[in-house]
């Protein structure tokens, strides 16, 4: 998989890169974020070195991981529905939250 370049992410953050925490390691495949007046929303997709993947929300604050929860206003929705365009296996696991 060729390395390139979140368009939407401040300072252009690298996908595929490499994810580690204490229960596994991977590589976030793919991102889908937008910026807002306080911080930049993300959508990533996790996969693990044994092939499972995992959503994860989060947000940046400029060039630093924040640790809190992502939260997002309704206008902000909107925009990262646009952002998920670009990230259409985040786009397909997204929907299975809405659909019946």
């Amino acid at each position: 998989m060729s390395e390139q370049a979140h368009a939407g992410a401040v300072g252009a953050r690298p996908v595929p890169r490499p994810f580690a925490f204490h229960w596994g390691k991977g590589m976030v495949v793919e991102e889908a974020s937008i910026e807002t007046p306080y911080t930049e929303p993300t959508i990533q997709l996790l996969k693990y070195e044994d092939g499972s993947e995992t959503v994860r929300f989060c947000y940046y604050h400029g060039p630093r991981f924040g640790r809190g929860p992502a939260m997002m206003d309704a206008d902000a929705l909107d925009d990262m529905r646009e952002a998920l365009k670009d990230a259409p296996r985040l786009q397909a696991l997204l929907r299975r939250l809405t659909e019946d």
